[in-house]
């Protein structure tokens, strides 16, 4: 497979702006583990291969464990994850399918219950950058394997 085109190269407006978003995400306070969670789960459902790819990895550098890394498409059902992990996970895949699968009354109460409104907004955020950046990949052809994380 190859990469259709780098969209930063041809609009460097449309990458800085997506930085930004994910810069306020990145510096919202929620746990960092949890957001890489949250990316690889959107990812699964998106199939963006290339993101899948690039948070698995930066999941691993985290610290995540691959029994984790490997459960996220089962979560409701596996006991690797907090009741605050499992509603953000319930709430990532609610986002991302919303066209058909609104996000209930039920599971924003059971967000709240581990999350302020403050932390549901940092969420809601979260969600749709890991989804634009799926879509970005996806539309543009980015490439998995070719992904180098950074140190950190």
């Amino acid at each position: 497979m190859e990469s259709r085109f780098n969209y930063g190269s041809v609009e460097p407006d449309s990458l800085r702006v997506m930085l930004q978003l994910q810069s306020y995400v990145d510096h919202s306070g929620l746990d960092h583990s949890l957001l890489e969670l949250m990316k690889i789960r959107a990812s699964q459902i998106n199939s963006c291969a290339y993101c899948l790819d690039m948070h698995s990895q930066d999941a691993r550098i985290a610290g995540e464990t691959e029994q984790r890394i490997y459960g996220l498409n089962a979560g409701r059902e596996s006991p690797f994850y907090s009741g605050a992990e499992r509603a953000a996970l319930e709430l990532t895949e609610a986002v991302t399918l919303i066209a058909t699968q609104r996000v209930s009354d039920n599971l924003y109460e059971r967000v709240r219950t581990h999350f302020s409104a403050s932390q549901f907004v940092q969420l809601i955020m979260a969600i749709n950058v890991i989804n634009n950046w799926n879509r970005l990949a996806i539309a543009t052809g980015a490439v998995a394997g070719t992904y180098h994380p950074q140190a950190r």
